[in-house]
């Protein structure tokens, strides 16, 4: 990966393509009347989020493998119930609308026409894309993610803040620490330790029973992290309730490996590639071949002004 510096956004392009493709109607299609909803919505997203926040450097994020198998080692649950399809060899298939799953090549193809750089690694997810773009940026960083995941990586000293979609890309909420501080109760770092202990379902992690949000909010609190909670199992005059104590302690199997698969990666071997917004269109021709064929009009040509402008 080169060097990094000036403003970094980054795109967890799987989680903004699958609001696109919910946000826009399925009557938006291409001349043949396939579908194209997902993709003029994601160019549309990059347009506004482009024109709003002035990056000096994009990356598309993509899941090379949604559901890593180094992940599923540790916690078999992890997204299970999202396979539509096992697969003896590579990823499992992923549980995707059957009009979307045709838009994802041509959301591909588009965005290398284009110019911006898309990276995805193999074994890895976009989140641990952006977890390793995220440690190597020497500026500000800026993550557009649906996934609340993501915001374990927000760090108020190094400017690296979510942007979070509540409606479409042109109402988001600015996670930062305060704001994390405020409905959490936790920093960053500490939100990792708060979203293993409360579970997630839409992610397949149980969790420790009987310990949601506040209770983990209020542990974490008391005793720090989630090391000095389980020390506070082995401690009689610590404040936990009784039923607290067992419920820990009788999860310490789940807590010993789930900061491995909550947490994002940090090292993932990042390919060599230029990430500088685009000013013009790396193949002229293709994308307009890409345009024609799929009808993306006033969505591509106005990203394309921006990124000119």
């Amino acid at each position: 990966m080169r060097d990094v510096t000036g403003r970094l956004m980054l795109l967890d392009t799987a989680s903004l393509y699958f609001r696109a493709y919910f946000g826009v109607p399925e009557s938006v299609r291409a001349p043949d009347g396939t579908p194209v909803n997902a993709v003029r919505g994601l160019l549309e997203f990059i347009d506004r989020l482009v024109k709003d926040h002035r990056p000096d450097h994009l990356v598309a994020c993509m899941d090379a493998d949604w559901r890593p198998q180094w992940r599923v080692d540790l916690i078999p649950s992890y997204k299970a119930h999202r396979v539509a399809q096992e697969r003896a060899a590579g990823p499992d298939e992923e549980e995707v609308p059957d009009t979307l799953s045709p838009q994802v090549p041509v959301i591909e193809a588009v965005l290398d026409a284009v110019g911006i750089a898309r990276v995805g690694v193999e074994s890895y997810e976009a989140d641990d894309v952006i977890g390793t773009f995220t440690a190597r940026a020497k500026g500000p960083v800026d993550i557009v993610t649906g996934d609340r995941d993501l915001y374990q990586l927000v760090d108020d000293a190094r400017g690296v803040r979510v942007l979070y979609p509540l409606k479409g890309v042109g109402t988001l909420q600015l996670t930062d620490e305060a704001w994390l501080r405020e409905k959490y109760g936790v920093d960053g770092k500490g939100y990792v330790d708060l979203a293993l202990l409360r579970g997630d379902p839409s992610d397949g992690l149980p969790g420790v029973p009987g310990i949601g949000e506040k209770t983990a909010a209020k542990l974490l609190a008391e005793f720090g992290d989630l090391a000095g909670i389980m020390a506070a199992v082995e401690d009689p005059k610590a404040k936990l309730t009784p039923s607290q104590r067992r419920r820990l302690d009788e999860s310490r199997p789940y807590v010993a490996v789930a900061p491995t698969v909550v947490k994002v990666a940090g090292d993932v071997p990042l390919p060599d590639v230029d990430t500088a917004l685009p000013h013009a269109p790396r193949d002229k021709a293709a994308l307009e071949e890409l345009a024609t064929r799929w009808g993306l009009g006033g969505s591509l040509q106005r990203l394309l002004t921006t990124l000119d402008a």
